[in-house]
């Protein structure tokens, strides 16, 4: 059994090689600058849960970013809708979005706030492209018969960021989202493979996605100790995650302050839930907001997607 002598080392000695850590992180990890980002969440209160550190990271002032929400529910399965709806508005603004119109609720039958149900991947990419990228790629033939390009696609957001293929926690509807943006960067860059043909035409999305990673239940309820073990993998690459064909880090790491009352601080992703989301706020979320390593640290991976 370890002493009381060791269990005081470790109370003091941990909490200041996590603040070192998070010091470290805010200013020497690769973050994103002048991007326009879109936050794709499935319900209200995910970007609270989940993605605060994040959120919190790429609304620095001096980033130069323009974050916006997108919500593909109103989180309506008890009837709380119109509530939800004003909550999240409410928690973008604790998080740094610049106004509550950068928060956006797209409420449709076609994706129901459910436990058990699995939104089509097809129809998410079919919104994203009318909502971000309404001028598709246009193309002809040439008199060789090969294709060309008269335009190549453009979008309205320069990077999407959501959960990734597990959703953190397996909710269907997270994990639907995770499709669904694969299936939108992919119809962008299509086209791409053609590239490599004589004649061909073809480009590189103008999107770059961006997904959250999901870990084993003992690293999700570690709370701010979770930290070494995402931040380690990355020192030892020494920076060899490749970038994109767009210039944007491989990986991004956001991690929040632990104590007082900095922007990016743990208390500023607590107040989003405690203080915006207060429907929200039975018993067990309070056990999250303490362990849930997701409201102290978040890792994104740039997802390599084909066409």
């Amino acid at each position: 059994m370890p002493s009381l002598l060791t269990l005081g080392v470790l109370a003091v000695v941990l909490p200041l090689l996590y603040i070192y850590t998070a010091s470290i992180a805010q200013t020497r990890m690769p973050t994103l600058y002048n991007k326009r980002i879109c936050l794709l969440i499935a319900h209200p209160d995910d970007e609270a849960m989940f993605f605060a550190p994040t959120v919190l990271a790429l609304t620095r002032p001096e980033s130069g970013n323009r974050v916006k929400i997108l919500c593909l529910s109103s989180g309506n399965a008890d009837g709380l809708g119109e509530t939800r709806k004003k909550e999240l508005a409410k928690s973008g603004l604790l998080l740094g979005l610049a106004r509550e119109d950068d928060v956006y609720v797209y409420d449709s039958p076609d994706f129901p706030d459910s436990m058990t149900t699995t939104w089509d991947a097809s129809k998410i990419s079919s919104l994203l492209n009318s909502t971000f990228a309404p001028q598709p790629a246009v193309l002809k033939a040439t008199s060789s018969g090969q294709t060309a390009a008269l335009a190549v696609p453009t979008a309205a957001i320069d990077v999407l960021v959501t959960f990734d293929a597990a959703g953190v926690s397996s909710h269907p509807n997270h994990v639907s989202l995770y499709h669904g943006a694969r299936a939108f960067v992919a119809s962008l860059a299509r086209g791409q493979q053609q590239q490599q043909q004589p004649g061909g035409c073809g480009w590189p999305s103008p999107v770059d996605l961006y997904t959250l990673t999901s870990v084993g239940v003992l690293r999700k309820y570690a709370a701010f100790l979770d930290v070494f073990a995402t931040v380690l993998p990355l020192v030892v690459a020494g920076g060899r995650v490749p970038a994109s064909g767009r210039g944007n880090p491989g990986a991004l790491v956001s991690v929040s302050a632990l104590v007082g009352g900095a922007r990016e601080g743990y208390g500023a992703a607590r107040a989003a839930m405690t203080q915006a989301h207060k429907s929200q706020m039975v018993w067990f979320r309070w056990g999250w907001i303490a362990l849930s390593r997701y409201m102290y640290v978040n890792d994104l991976k740039l997802e390599r997607v084909e066409p």
